[in-house]
Order: structure tokens, then C-alpha cells, then sequence
């Protein structure tokens, strides 16, 4: 070694003088604590083991000790080679307390430790660490600053150790590996510290580790930025994660997150639990900007995630995530994903440029949003599905080619204060049995306001809907309800009642529709009280033929239409209907049963109705044939034809029901022949025991509880609910309600839960249907899962069903091997359960059928190369555990749709045609087979 101003390449400075050596190790041995080595720069191949309380300092030419530099030191200072592979160049031993300046350490091997920190406690500035990692362990303690660190493999830095280590302006690069890797329970601080080109994670802590990174930089890693697992946690505050090959940041796992409102959840510098971000900047990932899955917890607030390839937050199952005034901008994927049972909380988040959903929640996920926006979704800016939960609390929505809020299956949400705007379909739609609160929601300029489908529930409190291109809300034959709110310039009706419709609407004023103002399907029976509808352009209510219902103090001023239109069969009942500033008040077809009550007419020209002051004693029309019923019916029918064939749609029956109409929706039901079947014979013989017990006969003993055996999907659950609106039309049952359960709501937690839980199902099934899904589960066929709480259960069912036999009908259902067990397997059941009904798969013919039933509900069209696509998919489709009948069909439609979609999303003014029509194009592949 060559000497630089000093008489021997190492000089030891102690209280005793000035001493030369010609290694370092030699200077060590002699070293006491408080000694101060100095080294000359250039190359030193040799272990250095401390063991003391010493300082290992470059020197400067002249001998003099060199100053911390500001950034990394330059390719001249000392650098301790290792000799050898396997041994490290530097190593400080527990006890140790040295500081080193200016030096840089070379491993011998790129994937072996370059510098073994097993204990004590290290101050580093400047040099760094080269070809090798650096390792501290044990309870080892370390201050590096100022220091580069690259050339190593597998991992650039790796922690396990007790002891504190913080990092300060140093650079970790050309990793072949994670740049940092953090574990067992070290705690470390990073602080303007950069990691750059890892080829794997730029940062990993796992197990008990806890990190925080302040003001730091990850750019260009392999992999994701930060990825954390097991129990860690992690705190990054104002840095920039940046062009990742995965997930900007990737959480597997975490320590909980702290309670919002305790004093750990306030804005502490440490990282108290989870992974937080503060301030921090995302972007250009290759993938989600943030990936959040198992039982990892994360909270980020007042930062950007920009120019993701995939999602900017996406939630998996046990994740909990939240955030905090974070901006999502360009997605490639879904803006914020919910899926499995993941909860994500947000509040004052803004979404904008989606290249799907801006807000996407499937599985039993629970998503509360707040003071939030979202815009420029290529899809329907909020799509909640399956059985998640989904509170929208001052949400805006906007600019949207589909629906602005979207749910379907069993989905449920809750809107207050919201606003949806320029969407290209419904600003808010149901499907399925999905459910909807809403109060205080506006919606305006979408194509359709609110639009309800046909098995879920939609209840609105004081909502306005503006200016829709079509009807401002549509209420399917699902329970829904609308109080108070405002419906202003509707491009066709105001408010539309499909077949089957039986809402009920209060205290709610329309304005200026363009068509109606109450449009009322076929078969519809809603009830409308308190409504003022002003200006309607055709009629104020018109009902089509079968329609009925009760629409009472209703206010119909300036019609642009004879003000109410009863088409034939129509069967309302008017009371205290007031007609304003009309040409005409009522216009009935001669086979009109109208029950008009107190119903009068101010300023009209041509009124069949009284004035006020004369209305006590004016009887209404009378039937249709009787005189009065019959005028000016068939002079106005041509002038209301438009609105009521192309404002009502398709549903199910009225409140009244027949037994023949049930007989024939049920007829009318996809596939299912030997069901129907059994069920007519069933409806014979129940009328033979009414008629024999009408006689004075002895009745024949008759259950009228049955198993539904069938694979999923295949129409159990309709039946069901057909067959108690049956027996209530024999009168057999006094509601014919359907009450749904399964073993989560029949069997308790504890001794003593299951008694009192299964009871209060069955009473709210009294004068109805009780139906229990996958009711195999209450006695499994190897047991897990039949103890002793399940067989109480059982026996509960068994005792209310003698007690309340002519009260609730019972069916359970499930899987047909499955069933056959669950009967055998008490005997209570098996002389309860004496009928099946067997439901079989759906054929190919069946499927396409459904989707064609799916397609005219919505409002599409399918060509004929669209159809044999689709008779070609489903005769290859597996018919394997994931399929699911009818259910298959519904979820290959919902595919077409999103694909076309995005198909027609490429056409810059597409025709309604165009925006209507699902072709072969649509069609989606087959699933790939499990692996």
C-alpha cells in the first residue's frame, strides 16, 4: 500500500500520540477506546473486525482527517475489500461503538454480506457499501448517512436486529434483488434517502418490523415499491414512489391500524401499526398503484396516485383500507377496488379518468365513500355487485358513458347527499335483487334518472331528478318507495310503473315532462298519493290495459293530453284527483273499471269531473257500457297511444292476484317443465281438499312443505315465491309472503342463541312461505358443521312446524344428493318433507332463451350471429362446480354488455342502434379450466 502524505498507510491517533501501521487490523489491535484510525485513501484487502469504541476515518492527502462530504464519497477514498468469498469485509461485534467516515466496504461475493453489523452501534458517513449487502443483526445499532450502497444481489441492505438504524441521505442502487429488506422487530428510519433500479421490491418489511421513510425517493424497482407482509408496519411521509414493475405498493399483511379518534391514529412519526401514507406521490406503475390483500390495513391521506396500468387502490379479501384527500388520476384498470369481505373507507377522494369503473365492489365487500368525485369512467363510474355493502355520502359522479351508480345481484347502497350527472345511462340503476336507500340524491342530464329492476328494493326520500333524456324514474316490480323529491323536464315520463309494479309513491311533484307525467303498465298496481304533476306534453297518468292501483290527492295541472287516459281492463282507483288548466280531465276506453272518488275539475273545458264546490254529490264513471264510462274513450285513445306503449314495460302481477295469472307467470317461466308440472297437480289437489271440506268431507292429509332439489341457478327461489302467492290466491296461506334464510340466520353463536334466533325467522314467515337455501348445511353429510346448535335448529323447525301448520308453508332446498341426507337425517323431517321437486339444468336453448329475456328488459338487441355465438358457447361451456344456470346466463350477459360497451366506446357519435345492439362481437370467451 502506498503511502499519501503519511508515513505508513494507517496511522492511529491516541491520547499517546501518533502511531503508524501497515494494515488496519493491526491499528485495531492496538486501538483503545475514544482511538482514532486514520486511513489513506485506496484499496485495504482485509477483514476489519471491531470489537472497541474507535473511529475508522479516510484521510485526506496532507494526512489530515476528511471532512463528511454532502453526497456520496468519490471513487478515491478507502475502500476494505474482502479477501476471500465467505468471510465479510467489515465486521462490528456486539459491544462495539465505532464511527466511520469515508469509508467504502467490498464484498467478495455480490450475494454475500459485504458489511456484518452482528451487534453494538455504528455511526456511518459517507462511503458506503459495494458488490455485497449490508447486513446488521443481532441487536446491532447503526446511523449511516450520506452513503451509497450498490452492486449486491438478493438484497442490497438487510435488517434483523433489535437495535435502532436510520438512514440519512443515502443511495441505494443497482440492486439484484430488493434494495431493503426488513425484518424480525428491527425498527429503521430512512430519511432523503433513495433507492433506485432494484430488479426486485425496492423496500420489503415483514414479520414484527416496523420502517418510516421520510422525504424518500423508490424509482424504477422490478418489482413494487414497498411490499410489507406478516405483522409489519410501515410509515412513508412525502415520497415519491415512481415507474415500478408491479404495484407501487404491495401489503399482504400488517399490524392493525389504529382506531380512528386514538391518540396513536393522530399524526405520529412513528409507525404505530398498518402501512400509512402521507403526502406521498404514486406513479407509472406497471401494475395497482396500491394492492392491498389478506389481513394487511392501510391509510393513506393527502396524496396522488397517477398513471397506474392497473387499479390505483384495489382492496382484496380481509383487507381494510383507508383513505384521506387522495387524488386517482388515469387509471388503466378500476380506480378503487373492493373485492371478497374487503372493507375500504374513503373520504375526500377525487377519481377521474378510469379506464373501467371509477369505484368497483364485488363479494361481500363494505365501501363507505365521503365528499368525494368522481368523473371520466369508461364504464359505470360506481359498479357494486354480489353481496356488498356501499354507503355514498356527498358523492359527486359525472361524465360517465354508462350508469353513474350500478348495483346488481344482492348488492346494497346507501346514498345521502348525492349527486350523479352526464351519464350516458341510468344515473342510478338496480338490477337483480339489489337494494337502494337514497335521500337527498340529484341526478341531471343522464339518459334515465333512477331506474329499479325487479327483484331488489329501492326506497328514495326527497331526491330530484333533472333534465333525464328518457324517464326520470322507472320502478320495477321489486319493492320500492318514493317520498317527497322532484322529477323536473324528463325527456318521456315522469315516473314509470313496468308490469308487476307495485310502488309506492308520496308526496312528489313532476314538471314539464315531455311525455307523461305517471305512466302505468299492464298488470301494475302502485299507489300514489300527494303527487302534483305541472305541464306534463302528453298526459298527467295514464294507465295501459290490466293496469290498476290507487292514486289519490293527486294534482294534474295544464296537461298537454287529456289529464288521466285509462286504456282497456284498466281498473284504478281515482280519489280525490284535481285536474287544472286542461282541455279535457278523463279519457277512457270503453273497457275501463275506473273507482273515481271525489275527483274534480277547475277550468277544464271538456270535464267530466265536478268543480269543488259541487263535488260531494257527483258520483264518479260508472263501468264502462253505462254511458259515462264510455265517453270520449276512444276520441283521446290515439293521442295517449304513444306515451303508454312506449313509456310502461313487462313485470309481474298486481296486488289482486288470480290464480290463473300466477298459474301463467309461472308458465311463463324459462325451462322448468317438470316443475310446472308438479306444481299444477299440486294446485288441483289442494283445490279437491277445499272443495271436499266445503262438502263436509273428511279432508285427505296434505303437506303442503317441499324440498327444491337442484344445482344452483335453477329457478328454486322464483318458484318459491310463486308457489306462496299461490297458496295465498287458494287460500291456503293469508299474505303468501317469502321469507328467505339460510343456516348463518337460523343457528346462534352460543348455548341458548339458536332457540330464540330460528323462532323469530319463523314468525316473520307466519302466513307465508318460509324458504331455506343450502338447508343441507344444517346436517352435513361428514359432519363439520352439524353440531349441536344446527340440531337445534332442526328440532326448533320440527316443533314450529306442528304448532303453525296451517301458518307457513316450509321448502328447503339445496343440492339433490345433499337433501336426500338432510331429510334422512331426523325423523321429524322426513314425515314433513314427503314431496320433491326436482329442478334440472338448464338446457342450451333454456340459457340463450334467458339471456334473450335479459336483453329485451335492458333494453338490447341481439342479432342472429350474436345468437348462434351464443348457442355455441353455451353448449361448450364446462358444466363444472362453478356453473351456475341461470345464473351463468345472467352473469354471460352482463359480459356482453361491459364488452360492448367498451366496443362501441371506440365510436366517436355512436347511432341508439348502435348503443342497443350486442353482436357475435360481444360474445365473451370460455373460462379458462382450473389448473
Amino acid at each position: 500500500m502506498t503511502s499519501i502524505g503519511l508515513d505508513a498507510p494507517v496511522r492511529l491517533v491516541s491520547a499517546h500520540g501518533h502511531q503508524p501501521y501497515g494494515t488496519i487490523a493491526a491499528a485495531l489491535r492496538d486501538a483503545a477506546d475514544g482511538d482514532e484510525i486514520l486511513i489513506a485513501p485506496g484499496r485495504y484487502e482485509e477483514t476489519v473486525r471491531i470489537a472497541g469504541r474507535v473511529t475508522l476515518a479516510a484521510a485526506d492527502a496532507d494526512g489530515g482527517d476528511t471532512p463528511a462530504p454532502d453526497g456520496p464519497p468519490p471513487g478515491a477514498a478507502v475502500t476494505l475489500a474482502a479477501p476471500a468469498p465467505g468471510r465479510p469485509a467489515l465486521e462490528v461485534l456486539p459491544g462495539a461503538r465505532p464511527t466511520l467516515r469515508g469509508v467504502t466496504v467490498r464484498g467478495a461475493a455480490a450475494d454475500q454480506p459485504a458489511a456484518l453489523l452482528s451487534g453494538g452501534a455504528t455511526d456511518w458517513t459517507g462511503g458506503g457499501v459495494r458488490y455485497g449487502r449490508l447486513e446488521v443483526r443481532g441487536d446491532a445499532a447503526l446511523r449511516m448517512a450520506d452513503a451509497a450502497l450498490s452492486g449486491a444481489a438478493l438484497a442490497g441492505v438487510l435488517l434483523r436486529t433489535t437495535g435502532a438504524v436510520h438512514f440519512t441521505g443515502c443511495l441505494l442502487a443497482d440492486i439484484d434483488g430488493t434494495g431493503l429488506v426488513v425484518g424480525g422487530t428491527t425498527r429503521v428510519e430512512l430519511e432523503r434517502t433513495e433507492i433506485r433500479a432494484a430488479a426486485g421490491s425496492g423496500i420489503r418489511v415483514r414479520e414484527d418490523a416496523r420502517a418510516v421513510l421520510r422525504g424518500c425517493l423508490v424509482d424504477r424497482p422490478g418489482r413494487s415499491g414497498l411490499l410489507t407482509e406478516d405483522r409489519a408496519a410501515a410509515l412513508l411521509t412525502d415520497c415519491r414512489i415512481r415507474d415500478t414493475g408491479g404495484e407501487a405498493v404491495r401489503a399482504l399483511g400488517s399490524s392493525p391500524l389504529p382506531e380512528p379518534g386514538t391518540p396513536d391514529a393522530a399524526d405520529t412519526d412513528d409507525a404505530t401499526g398498518g402501512v400509512v401514507l402521507r403526502g406521498c406521490e404514486l406513479t407509472g406503475p406497471a401494475a395497482d398503484a396500491i394492492g392491498v390483500t389478506g389481513p394487511a390495513q392501510l391509510q393513506v391521506t393527502a396524496s396522488v396516485l397517477r398513471d397506474c396500468a392497473g387499479s390505483g387502490v384495489a382492496a382484496g379479501d380481509g383487507a381494510r383500507v383507508r383513505l384521506a384527500a387522495v387524488a386517482v388520476v388515469r387509471t388503466g384498470a378500476t380506480a378503487l377496488v373492493a373485492h371478497g369481505s374487503a372493507a375500504l373507507t374513503a373520504r375526500e377522494v377525487t377519481v377521474r379518468d378510469s379506464a373501467a369503473n371509477g369505484l368497483l365492489a364485488t363479494g361481500t365487500a363494505a365501501v363507505d365513500l365521503t365528499d368525494s368525485e368522481l368523473t371520466g369512467s369508461r364504464y359505470s363510474a360506481v359498479h357494486l355487485g354480489e353481496r356488498t355493502t356501499t354507503v355514498l355520502t356527498r358523492v359527486r359522479v359525472g361524465a360517465t358513458p354508462e350508469h353513474g351508480v350500478h348495483a346488481v345481484d344482492e348488492a346494497t347502497v346507501t346514498l345521502t347527499d348525492a349527486r350523479l350527472a352526464d351519464c350516458g345511462m341510468s344515473g342510478l340503476d338496480l338490477a337483480g335483487a339489489a337494494r337502494a336507500e337514497a335521500s337527498g340524491l340529484a341526478v341531471t342530464r343522464c339518459l334515465s334518472g333512477i331506474t329499479a329492476g325487479a327483484d331488489g328494493a329501492l326506497k328514495l326520500t326527497d331526491c330530484e331528478v333533472t333534465d333525464a333524456e328518457r324517464a326520470g324514474i322507472t320502478l320495477g316490480p321489486g319493492d320500492a318507495e318514493v317520498s317527497g323529491g322532484r322529477i323536473l323536464r324528463p325527456g318521456t315520463a315522469g315516473l314509470v310503473f313496468p308490469t308487476g309494479a307495485t310502488a309506492r309513491v308520496t308526496d312528489t311533484e313532476i314538471r314539464e315532462a315531455t311525455g307523461s307525467g305517471l305512466v302505468v303498465a299492464g298488470e301494475a298496481a302502485p299507489r300514489v298519493t300527494g303527487v302534483r304533476i305541472v305541464r306534463p306534453g302528453k298526459n298527467g297518468l295514464i294507465l295501459d290495459g290490466g293496469a290498476a292501483g290507487v292514486f289519490e290527492d293527486v294534482d294534474i295541472v295544464r296537461p298537454g293530453f287529456p289529464a288521466v287516459h285509462l286504456a282497456d281492463r284498466a281498473a284504478p282507483t281515482l280519489r280525490r284527483i284535481r285536474v287544472r288548466d286542461a282541455a279535457e280531465d278523463l279519457s277512457a276506453e270503453p273497457g275501463a273499471r275506473p273507482e273515481v272518488v271525489d275527483c274534480v275539475s277547475i277550468r277544464v273545458k271538456s270535464a267530466r269531473w265536478p268543480a269543488p264546490e259541487t263535488a260531494g254529490g257527483i258520483p264518479g264513471p260508472k263501468p264502462a257500457g253505462s254511458g259515462a264510462g264510455q265517453s270520449s274513450g276512444a276520441g283521446q285513445a290515439s293521442r295517449s297511444e304513444g306515451a303508454s306503449r312506449s313509456e310502461g314495460s313487462a313485470g309481474s302481477p298486481a296486488s289482486e292476484e288470480t290464480l290463473e295469472e300466477l298459474l301463467g307467470e309461472l308458465d311463463r317461466l324459462v325451462g322448468l317443465a317438470r316443475v310446472k308440472q308438479d306444481v299444477a297437480s299440486l294446485v288441483k289437489l289442494m283445490r279437491t281438499v277445499q272443495r271436499r271440506e266445503s262438502a263436509g268431507l273428511a279432508a285427505p292429509p296434505l303437506s303442503r312443505h317441499l324440498v327444491f332439489a337442484g344445482n344452483p341457478g335453477t329457478g328454486k327461489t322464483t318458484v318459491a315465491r310463486l308457489y306462496g302467492r299461490i297458496l295465498a290466491a287458494v287460500g291456503l296461506l293469508e299474505r303468501g309472503h317469502l321469507v328467505e334464510a339460510d343456516r348463518s340466520s337460523l343457528v346462534g353463536e352460543y348455548v341458548g342463541h339458536t332457540g330464540p334466533k330460528t323462532q323469530r325467522v319463523f314468525q316473520e314467515a307466519m302466513g307465508g312461505v318460509l324458504f331455506i337455501d343450502e338447508a343441507y348445511s344444517l346436517a352435513p353429510v361428514q359432519g363439520g358443521g352439524g353440531n349441536d346448535f344446527a340440531q337445534e335448529a332442526i328440532a326448533t323447525l320440527v316443533k314450529l312446524m306442528e304448532d303453525h301448520r296451517d301458518s307457513v308453508v316450509v321448502i328447503v332446498a339445496g343440492y339433490p344428493n345433499e337433501m336426500e341426507h338432510f331429510i334422512d337425517s331426523n325423523p321429524g323431517l322426513s314425515s314433513r318433507f314427503n314431496r320433491t321437486l326436482m329442478f334440472e339444468d338448464y338446457d342450451t336453448e333454456e340459457l340463450l332463451r334467458i339471456v334473450e329475456r335479459h336483453a329485451a328488459s335492458h333494453q338490447y338487441d341481439l342479432t342472429d350471429a350474436a345468437r348462434a355465438s351464443l348457442t355455441g358457447y353455451f353448449e361448450l361451456l364446462p358444466r363444472d362446480g362453478r356453473f351456475g344456470n341461470g345464473r351463468s346466463a345472467r352473469q354471460v350477459f352482463q359480459a356482453m354488455t361491459e364488452r360492448q360497451a367498451y366496443r362501441v366506446s371506440e365510436i366517436e357519435t355512436p347511432s341508439e342502434s348502435e348503443l342497443m345492439t350486442l353482436s357475435e362481437l360481444d360474445v365473451p370467451e370460455l373460462p379458462e379450466p382450473p389448473r
